[in-house]
């Protein structure tokens, strides 16, 4: 796969096949893999908080999981084929999984959530084998779980926690995980589990995924992706015009 920088951040550009083809030959030969996937939040964020963009950085596999991110990237002249999406490699990976026999734990969500996912996996890919699985709040006790995860057996885990908590408790705890491969799915267990519908897909190819959460959670996210946005805008906007100015 090739890989391109964008404010600061180096991204794989590929196509979802190519993604999971390239994970799999790791998982095959036991070669730990931190996969992470790139948005606008995420990339605004990374500008400013060292601790997040040391975590990216240090990933074996980074996506462009944002439509906003593959038309900036785009629209600075690199070659990008297609979005690969958190939640669809999500689902790509448990199918070949549960085909070759591999391993997973999910790790993150309220208790409910993440029990309603596992449950959902089991029914949709019965060949699946789920090793264990655990909430995302447990702060206070990071090793305990850690211990569970490694004990697990588990080849693949799933981590559904927010950022920049993700990132940074993957990034701290790689090394005793005991697992082959290791992605953050952000809110992807909550799709999963029927608590958050997913943007139809004419949103999600017009960049207004953001705003169906919006609708859906207004309270929540309008702030968020409001000033994410924003910022990014403006980066992108200085980007555009550097080359112009020479």
């Amino acid at each position: 796969m090739r890989r391109i920088e964008l404010f600061g951040c180096p991204m794989d550009v590929a196509t979802m096949e190519e993604t999971v083809t390239s994970i799999l030959q790791r998982i095959d030969t036991k070669e730990f893999t931190q996969h992470a996937g790139i948005n606008v939040a995420k990339l605004v964020h990374m500008q400013s908080d060292r601790q997040l963009a040391m975590s990216v950085r240090g990933c074996d596999f980074i996506n462009i999981d944002g439509i906003g991110v593959v038309w900036a990237a785009r629209m600075l002249r690199h070659e990008v084929p297609e979005r690969v999406a958190g939640v669809d490699l999500f689902e790509r990976l448990l199918q070949e999984a549960a085909r070759r026999g591999i391993s997973v734990f999910l790790l993150g969500a309220t208790t409910e959530v993440v029990a309603r996912v596992a449950e959902r996996c089991a029914y949709l890919y019965p060949a699946l084998e789920i090793a264990g699985y655990h909430h995302g709040y447990f702060w206070d006790d990071e090793r305990s779980v850690v211990d569970q995860v490694r004990a697990s057996c588990a080849r693949m885990l799933f981590v559904a926690i927010t950022s920049p908590e993700k990132e940074n408790f993957i990034h701290r705890w790689q090394s005793e995980l005991g697992v082959d491969f290791v992605m953050g799915v952000g809110g992807t267990f909550d799709v999963v589990a029927g608590k958050v519908k997913r943007a139809p897909r004419w949103m999600q190819n017009s960049g207004l995924e953001w705003f169906f959460r919006v609708i859906q959670e207004p309270r929540r996210m309008w702030k968020r992706y409001f000033v994410t946005n924003s910022r990014f805008a403006l980066m992108l906007g200085k980007a555009w015009l550097a080359p112009r100015r020479n």
